[in-house]
């Protein structure tokens, strides 16, 4: 396969390394001094994996006229930008890695549906001060046609991913599982930026897991207004969370927190790990997605849009501090 990789930071080098590695022709579209780096120092991978590849990087879009896989792994508000880059690909399956679901709109927009598979992602690293990309997470990469099913593109791009050295498979209810796990990270996006607390430590606490609690139950009844069942997949319950009572749902979260104190009592989510960094968050893709979507759909969301307002208030503030331009990173 020709795979276009939208996205250099953790996810992407991740992915994209494994996919070089097992001889696939790979195309890495970056910008600045990360691509500066890729093109002098090569791609490698410590942790999970430990190796080196050379990569193919361009920074310049518009030499790609064409492939058979288009990645997308940059940040949720870069999407946009990103996605008007590349808009003259002829490509024949568009997926992003992002966690969401605004994502699949925005790919819609830019390459038509019939060209959309959905995505999931249970996979994460970090790039590191000298380039490296520590690989800390490789659980499941989950793919499938939209809303639902299952096709031989499909197929064919899982099996290349397992060949690749990734848990990855297809789904045929991938829509499902990206509305689960966009709840489950929405709500512990909300909390942990609020509070400052690790996964474990929010969802043991009596506070806050009545917090997420309330996000999960509320993001829940745009799901269920939408016709879109969830499922118990992952960390939290979110069928489970959403129905029978209040208490009965704080009750499970509060049980989820005290198995991530056992587990992984030090695991921070990600807009927090962003923000004690200093760095824009993933809000308006995210709360603000659901907030805007309520209101379309007339679905009230009292909690999702106190915990919106607050962090939208604190990104921007973080955004008028940051002085280091994002392409001056590696």
């Amino acid at each position: 396969m020709k795979i276009i990789m939208l996205g250099t930071g953790a996810l992407g080098s991740v992915i994209g390394a494994h996919l070089v590695r097992a001889g696939e022709e790979v195309i890495f579209i970056a910008r600045g001094p990360r691509a500066a780096f890729l093109q002098q120092h090569r791609l490698r991978l410590t942790g999970l994996a430990d190796f080196t590849v050379p990569v193919t990087v361009t920074t310049r879009p518009q030499e790609v006229q064409e492939a058979d896989v288009l990645m997308v792994t940059v940040k949720t508000y870069d999407m946009e930008p990103a996605l008007a880059s590349v808009q003259h690909l002829t490509v024949g399956s568009v997926l992003s890695w992002q966690n969401g679901v605004l994502k699949n709109e925005q790919l819609a927009r830019t390459f038509g549906w019939e060209r959309i598979l959905g995505a999931t992602a249970v996979v994460s690293g970090e790039v590191l001060p000298d380039g490296t990309v520590r690989f800390t997470l490789n659980e499941r990469l989950a793919l499938g046609e939209l809303p639902a099913g299952t096709s031989e593109r499909a197929e064919a791009l899982a099996a290349t991913l397992v060949r690749a050295g990734l848990r990855a498979e297809v789904s045929p209810h991938i829509q499902t599982e990206e509305w689960s796990k966009y709840v489950s990270i929405a709500s512990g996006s909300a909390v942990a930026g609020l509070t400052r607390l690790t996964t474990a430590q929010f969802l043991a606490d009596p506070d806050g897991s009545v917090l997420v609690a309330r996000i999960v139950r509320e993001l829940g009844h745009i799901a269920a207004r939408l016709g879109i069942p969830l499922e118990d997949r992952g960390l939290l319950p979110i069928q489970t969370l959403c129905s029978g009572f209040l208490a009965e749902a704080v009750a499970s979260v509060r049980q989820c927190g005290a198995v991530m104190a056992a587990r992984a009592p030090a695991l921070k989510n990600s807009l927090l790990q962003d923000l004690e960094r200093g760095r824009r968050l993933e809000v308006e893709e995210t709360l603000g997605y659901a907030v805007r979507k309520g209101l379309a759909l007339d679905v009230p969301l009292p909690t999702v849009d106190i915990c919106y307002r607050l962090l939208a208030g604190v990104n921007r503030h973080l955004q008028s501090k940051e002085q280091e331009p994002r392409e001056g990173r590696l």
